[in-house]
């Protein structure tokens, strides 16, 4: 096996597993909590209680999307450091393995 391939098979896993992970916890938690930072800075400009206007619900929307990208990035990133952390860990192991075990098995030559 080469020298990274290990680090770069964990980087996909986790890529993969940050992506499910995201569309089971983080897109509504993500959208909610956008959506709560949209409503306090449209009240903060246009005042509470805030108005169904177009200005406010785009602020809001916008806000929204921003949160919902802000988790997917957190989930996908995280779960790609921690593979690909994990799949560097197993390549240190196997290297190290390798090397002693060939220097375990050194035959020394003598020449008379």
């Amino acid at each position: 096996m080469k020298t990274g391939e290990a680090a770069k098979k964990g980087l996909y896993v986790g890529v993969g597993a940050g992506l499910v992970l995201f569309a089971l916890v983080g897109l509504l938690p993500g959208s909610f909590v956008g959506g709560v930072i949209g409503l306090n800075i449209a009240g903060s400009i246009f005042g509470f209680p805030v108005a169904a206007s177009l200005l406010p619900r785009m602020l809001v929307a916008v806000s929204m999307l921003l949160g919902v990208l802000l988790s997917g990035v957190v989930f996908v990133v995280g779960g790609a450091l921690a593979g690909w952390f994990t799949g560097y860990v197993i390549d240190a192991i196997r290297a190290s393995k390798t090397m002693t075990i060939g220097h375990a098995h050194t035959v020394k030559v003598n020449s008379k």
